[in-house]
């Protein structure tokens, strides 16, 4: 039985990763996997652990960053189980979660060194016994002007206190992991990335959605037949 393909849409928040994915449900053969959000919104009795990650990032980034990583990778492998295509397409993944999310954390002093030590312990454990290795990366590309704009008019509770400038941190993260491979593990240093340029609207405009499709369609058909080859898109910001 041939192993199923695995790649995963990475991006800002407010890049367009949600939509993104629901258009491209309908428009491939894929099992689409979004993020567990509503896990992170009812833990236990009704728990809001993403708004309490955002209202007291000191007390609750270790927190929610150890349970994101963890109940993707259960989200992951419960959607496998029923998948009937060949390939899965995640929003995010447990790479963005580390190399993006739970450092800019650590980098900003919400998470302590013990807690950094500790989450990059339990990550490193996780992935490599219960996380299968992506085929490949389709990174949304997008301005951290484009995304708080769009984080603004989505109005989702939790993200109301999100200022810009936790943006353009978070987008110096996604361009040092997903564009420049800084210290990153080596086999992420091979696995391709396919870069898109999402800063204009495309869910109500069909021909700017053609094209990104068609670009992922043959993104998954060449990482298919050669793992390790690097395709990009041209891109300038």
């Amino acid at each position: 039985m041939n192993r199923k393909k695995i790649f995963i849409v990475e991006g800002n928040i407010g890049a367009g990763k949600s939509t993104f994915l629901r258009l491209i449900k309908e428009k491939l053969p894929v099992q689409v996997v979004f993020e567990p959000l509503s896990r992170w919104q009812n833990v236990g009795e009704g728990g809001n652990l993403l708004e309490k990650f955002y209202q007291d990032t000191s007390r609750w980034g270790y927190t929610f960053q150890t349970y994101a990583f963890i109940t993707r990778i259960i989200e992951q492998q419960e959607k496998a189980l029923e998948n009937p295509f060949n390939a899965q397409v995640l929003e995010r993944s447990v790479y963005s979660d580390r190399y993006c999310f739970a450092k800019n954390c650590f980098e900003m002093g919400t998470i302590s060194k013990l807690e950094w030590d500790l989450y990059q312990q339990w990550f490193q454990w996780l992935v490599d016994n219960y996380s299968q290795k992506p085929d490949g990366f389709i990174y949304l590309r997008t301005t951290p002007e484009v995304c708080y704009q769009r984080l603004k008019k989505r109005a989702r509770q939790e993200e109301s206190i999100i200022a810009f400038n936790y943006l353009k941190l978070l987008n110096d993260k996604h361009e040092d992991w997903l564009i420049h491979k800084k210290d990153v593990a080596h086999y992420l240093v091979k696995t391709p990335v396919l870069s898109l340029d999402c800063n204009n609207e495309f869910e109500d405009c069909p021909e700017e959605l053609e094209k990104l499709v068609c670009q992922i369609q043959e993104f998954i058909e060449l990482t298919s037949l050669q793992e390790t080859a690097s395709y990009q898109s041209p891109l300038t910001l």
